[in-house]
């Protein structure tokens, strides 16, 4: 389950942050249809790369460094635009 792993990658124990980090995976999935992934594809627990994604958006977001933030918000965009060049993900 995408929220489980995400949490893990957070290092958020419970469930008191669920709401805003479904948010988040909502918000990458939403990003990555918008950049010309395939809709279906964003959906996928089951892919590796958008799970990847999916969890450094959420780190990038979660993240209180600027410098770390700034870090993985440019790997995440830079997954992105792979992935939205790659004819087996539009």
């Amino acid at each position: 389950m995408m929220l489980d792993e995400v949490r893990k990658a957070l290092r958020v124990d419970g469930n008191e942050h669920d709401d805003e980090i479904q948010g988040l995976i909502a918000a990458a999935r939403a990003d990555l249809a918008l950049s010309g992934v395939s809709p279906e594809k964003t959906q996928s627990d089951d892919d590796p790369l958008i799970r990847r994604a999916v969890v450094i958006y959420c780190q990038a977001q979660f993240e209180s460094d600027n410098m770390t933030a700034e870090r993985l918000m440019r790997s995440y965009m830079m997954l992105k635009a792979h992935l939205s060049m790659a004819e087996d993900y539009r």
